[in-house]
């Protein structure tokens, strides 16, 4: 291990499980046992499941975590397709729940795209989620149906764009500037855990540089818009304890620009019955990299509370 690099401090182990003809990779920390919930921690866009690392070396219970790989990210396979579709994502992890737990419930954690696909999976399948953690999970701005046909179009062209190679993710000479380049998105993390994570966002390719496991597909604008109406509707049923969280940083106003706003999304949070809010000091969107020792305090808490 070379000098400086972040110690681990809760090893993990890798799993390779058949889901919806894909092997899916899972990587798993602590061991099942009588009274321990599952904890499922699904990642965001561009992320891996190593990325919640630091969160669990910062935890002081003895937990239980299972974290996939989304399709096309980290080890998990892409299934050879050239565009995802969001509601995928809940199958799987409606397939990977039965797997790991069969019977009874989980505790469930999304950060950013994992945020949102864990508060639709909560409302869908309201009997499977015990405590829910939304990490920044905003979901997007409201649509109208008028911006149909010009969605549908834009989707084609860039299907036909990717086909020709024209969405590739840039590659990297070596690990340090992966690490640089996890930096610059985010400079609050640490160059050891910057070091650490390039490790398992990003591996050598067969020209001998550093790709991101993360599929090119990813890129291509989803076909569907967006119906805030449908969200809501979904919100309603979600009957676990809900704790919403949210950085210090306002990431909203840099995507949106005024376009959506934080005061919309935490009026849409509205719609859950159960919910509780929390804000993390000196943080980013990337705040299980910034600040995990705060993120771990405040779910233990969350999740270990007593039933109303």
């Amino acid at each position: 291990m070379m000098e400086g690099m972040y110690i681990v401090q809760k090893a993990s182990r890798s799993a390779f499980v058949p889901i919806r003809n894909l092997q899916y990779h899972v990587r798993l920390w602590g061991e099942p046992g009588p009274g321990k919930t599952p904890l499922f921690m699904v990642h965001g866009w561009m992320d891996v499941a190593a990325s919640f690392q630091f969160v669990v070396d910062a935890f002081a219970k003895d937990r239980y975590v299972v974290a996939p790989d989304w399709r096309g990210y980290g080890l998990t396979d892409a299934g050879g397709v050239d565009n995802f579709w969001f509601p995928d994502y809940l199958a799987d992890l409606d397939f990977l729940i039965d797997h790991f737990q069969p019977e009874g419930s989980v505790d469930l954690v999304g950060h950013s795209m994992g945020g949102n696909i864990a508060m639709l999976y909560a409302g869908v399948r309201p009997e499977r989620i015990r405590r829910l953690v939304n990490l920044e999970g905003f979901g997007m701005a409201q649509t109208r149906p008028s911006q149909a046909p010009g969605r549908y179009a834009k989707w084609i062209d860039e299907l036909k764009a990717l086909n020709r190679g024209e969405m590739a993710l840039k590659t990297y000479p070596d690990m340090a500037a992966v690490a640089q380049r996890l930096i610059k998105t985010n400079p609050r993390i640490s160059l050891d855990k910057a070091e650490w994570l390039a490790r398992h966002w990003a591996q050598p390719n067969a020209q001998g540089e550093w790709a991101i496991l993360g599929d090119a597909a990813h890129k291509v604008i989803n076909a569907n818009l967006y119906k805030v109406e449908e969200v809501q509707e979904i919100f309603k049923r979600i009957s676990a304890p809900t704790l919403c969280v949210i950085a210090s940083d306002n990431s909203l106003d840099t995507w949106w620009k005024g376009k959506y706003t934080l005061n919309e999304f935490q009026e849409r949070m509205k719609a859950v019955a159960q919910l509780q809010n929390a804000l993390v000091q000196d943080a980013g969107h990337m705040m299980h990299h910034d600040q995990p020792q705060v993120l771990a305090e405040l779910m233990e808490a969350f999740l270990d509370a007593p039933d109303a």
